[in-house]
């Protein structure tokens, strides 16, 4: 069975989105998930992504860049790939142009649901949210199934008059982050925040807390600059991957997740896999990944949640983030796709996969 998946969201962007959709072909091919069963998966991913077309920066966000697709090249890209299955990640310009085609010609297709728009661009202009759900419910509505990452925002969605909504989890990677003698050689204890440094992400609510030791900021954006003038005793270390972020996060004491619009936020996973106990605001996103176990604290005085998360058992923390695997994620994800029937007219999806995603 041959996916192809669109999206607007790709390397050299560092995401949520790009994460996941990596790590979901990687599960496909059985690369850094111990006991997968390659052959039982049966799944080839291939990826429809800004790299084939011209691009220009977005406004307000310069690092991300938006592709500007035509009609007949998406066309020839989705017949060269000759996929059994289409799956649209995003909302953007290869989303709509994908889902142009797929309407066209009456071929079934699912989407997944990564970003709340609404108060992302709500953040950035005075947009009223109304008309934006609008317009995503009017992306999705074709749609044979969306996908969303916890039974909260299914729930939400369906409730917002989204149909045909579907749980698909997300996983993360224990071989990489797990617990390790590391030390940053910064004044204890350390409060980490990893993830875009920008405006929608509330940076600004964990950089104000008066607390002991450190904080440190890890990741970048177009609000990087600003934020590192005005807290100058926070330490900002850009972006870091694979081993070097893995180290990071172990060598913490508290992670702090100040956003109140991530649907997810996969940094969660990471940071519990590493042993490092939560400390973030009582909404979606933390809400839905560690609901009642004591591995966070979650409070509307963020201050309040960092000090009790110094008091959480880091075990804990590494034995709740072992119930999330990207096999289990991957799974989810196909087992979706062929029971809603999106395989393309012609199609079986039982073909052999040559694993070149």
């Amino acid at each position: 069975m041959r996916i192809l998946v669109a999206t607007d969201a790709w390397h050299p962007q560092v995401n949520g989105v790009v994460r996941t959709l990596t790590k979901l072909a990687d599960a496909a091919k059985g690369l850094n998930v111990e006991g997968l069963n390659v052959e039982g998966l049966g799944v080839e991913f291939t990826f429809l992504t800004p790299q084939s077309f011209r691009t220009f920066a977005m406004p307000s966000y310069r690092d991300v860049r938006l592709a500007m697709p035509r009609p007949a090249r998406i066309a020839k890209l989705i017949e060269e790939a000759r996929p059994d299955s289409i799956h649209i990640a995003t909302e953007g310009p290869i989303g709509l142009m994908v889902r142009r085609y797929c309407r066209q010609r009456k071929l079934p297709f699912t989407t997944s649901f990564h970003t709340r728009f609404p108060e992302y661009v709500r953040a950035r202009v005075p947009v009223p949210e109304s008309l934006i759900w609008r317009a995503l419910r009017r992306f999705h509505a074709p749609s044979r199934a969306v996908m969303a990452a916890t039974p909260a925002l299914a729930r939400e969605l369906t409730e917002r008059g989204f149909d045909n909504v579907v749980l698909w989890p997300r996983g993360v990677d224990t071989h990489l982050f797990h617990p390790r003698a590391i030390d940053l050689c910064l004044p204890a204890p350390v409060f980490l925040s990893v993830g875009r440094v920008a405006v929608e992400k509330n940076l600004e609510a964990f950089l104000d807390l008066k607390l002991p030791g450190t904080k440190v900021v890890v990741g970048d954006g177009p609000a990087r600059a600003s934020l590192e003038e005005a807290y100058p005793d926070a330490i900002f270390l850009g972006e870091k991957h694979g081993e070097a972020l893995a180290d990071i996060y172990a060598a913490a004491d508290v992670f702090v997740f100040p956003s109140k619009t991530d649907t997810f936020g996969l940094v969660l996973l990471e940071a519990l896999a590493s042993g490092l106990p939560v400390a973030a605001f009582p909404v979606k996103g933390p809400r839905d990944v560690i609901g009642d176990a004591p591995v966070g604290a979650l409070d509307h005085d963020l201050r309040n949640a960092c000090f009790a998360a110094l008091d959480i058992s880091r075990q804990a923390c590494v034995e709740f983030a072992a119930n999330y695997t990207w096999e289990a994620s991957a799974r989810a994800f196909i087992d979706s796709i062929r029971a809603v029937g999106a395989v393309l007219p012609g199609r079986n999806g039982g073909e052999q996969p040559r694993f070149v995603a």
